[in-house]
């Protein structure tokens, strides 16, 4: 069957899913923000999130002749290798749980530092796996230098958090001296904003610019997650939950297709990376149907209630959620490609993710403007440890036998 051989064709899939993986997330913290509720908005991304693999695997699993050894998608699909089906299935369980948490991780901690804590702590725990269930194909000399990268980055992102963290609080302040017979529930009548449309700034215009407290006051109005007077320990909490669960989909992925603790049969052809993925993916799906059916009756976090009927009425912001589900579903299907030819600890390069992340949270929802030297001085030190990461990542790649 057809796969990335090349280590440079495994290079490009990875740096595609870096694009992918890191864009997805930014469109469902853009419709979140316009007050979409995270239910809604998760369902309709795990249809499609589930089509992609589909169709992954009814072009590129289906490739070339069919052969013992070498069986297409349809052909393992009634093969005896349930044990693989089933680490292939866990990994989907864990990216699920993980992927559903960090949507209202965005929410209190920021898109830019969730997806760099999450992002690390998958890099130090699942890169350190996959290079021994690999058979220390990658160099170690360079795969554990990049590693230690994405230590320091998370380790700053966190300090970056709470230096953004005290910069809103002051300019609230501020904002609430100069007004002190303004309270929150008031401060939309009065401060005269248009909030029509917050992400692209055209209800800011001159009054309420990205970075500024009416802007942050305008954009808590609107969002469907309220996070003004939470704690911030519930969205860090929430964050390395997470990142607990991302560390260990590639791992059971890499088991899945490569059967390292020997699971299955004599006799019976390994996984493909096209049919693993599809397995992945109807559990990952299943999952997020589960929990987020169960959220729209008994939400989390103080949410409103909603219904089925409601979601299936709910179309504002539809084609933004279907079109995420794509992103993340290509992006995961494209790295396990890559992983499948260079080996997976190269291919965590793409949890690098954080860098196309923070460029849309900085562009697209002004993350981090008008905030203290200090805190940019410390998101640079964190992008700059991100990009050595993902290059002495790459560097690493070797090839599987």
């Amino acid at each position: 069957m057809y796969m990335v051989e090349s280590k440079g064709g495994a290079i490009v899939c990875m740096l595609l899913s870096l694009f992918f993986l890191g864009t997805w997330p930014a469109v469902m913290t853009l419709l979140e923000r316009k007050g979409r509720l995270p239910q809604h908005t998760y369902l309709d991304y795990s249809i499609t999130n589930l089509f992609a693999a589909i169709i992954i695997a009814f072009t590129f699993g289906e490739i070339g002749k069919a052969t013992i050894h070498n069986p297409n998608f349809l052909s393992q699909l009634s093969q005896d290798n349930w044990p693989s089906v089933m680490f292939a299935m866990a990994g989907g369980v864990v990216l699920s749980i993980g992927n559903l948490s960090t949507q209202y991780a965005w929410a209190f901690v920021g898109l830019s530092v969730v997806e760099v804590i999450s992002s690390s702590m998958t890099v130090v725990i699942g890169t350190t796996l996959n290079y021994f269930l690999d058979d220390k194909i990658n160099k170690a000399e360079i795969l554990f230098p990049g590693v230690g990268c994405f230590l320091i980055a998370v380790c700053i992102g966190s300090v970056v958090h709470s230096s953004n963290t005290a910069d809103n609080k002051a300019k609230l302040n501020d904002y609430k001296d100069a007004a002190q017979d303004t309270n929150l529930s008031s401060l939309k009548e009065t401060s005269g904003v248009d909030s029509k449309d917050l992400e692209n700034g055209s209800g800011f215009t001159n009054k309420a610019k990205a970075g500024t407290a009416v802007f942050l006051i305008e954009l808590e109005n609107r969002r469907s997650i309220k996070v003004f007077g939470k704690s911030t320990f519930i969205g860090l909490s929430i964050t390395f939950f997470a990142g607990v669960c991302f560390s260990l989909f590639s791992p059971a992925f890499n088991l899945a297709t490569n059967d390292q603790w020997h699971t299955l049969n004599k006799g019976v052809t390994h996984l493909s990376v096209y049919t693993a993925f599809f397995y992945f993916s109807v559990s990952c799906f299943v999952v997020a149907i589960i929990l987020n059916i169960t959220f729209l009756y008994y939400p989390v976090l103080n949410l409103p209630k909603s219904s089925v009927k409601a979601y299936l009425r709910d179309w504002d912001g539809r084609g933004w959620a279907l079109l995420a589900g794509l992103l993340c579903g290509f992006g995961n299907g494209l790295q396990f490609m890559g992983g499948q030819a260079a080996g997976y600890a190269a291919a965590d390069a793409v949890q690098a993710l954080p860098l196309v992340s923070t460029f849309w949270g900085i562009f697209l929802f002004g993350e981090y403007r008008k905030s203290s030297r200090r805190t940019y001085i410390l998101l640079g030190g964190m992008l700059l440890m991100f990009i050595v990461a993902v290059a002495v990542l790459i560097a690493s790649a070797g090839h599987r036998k």
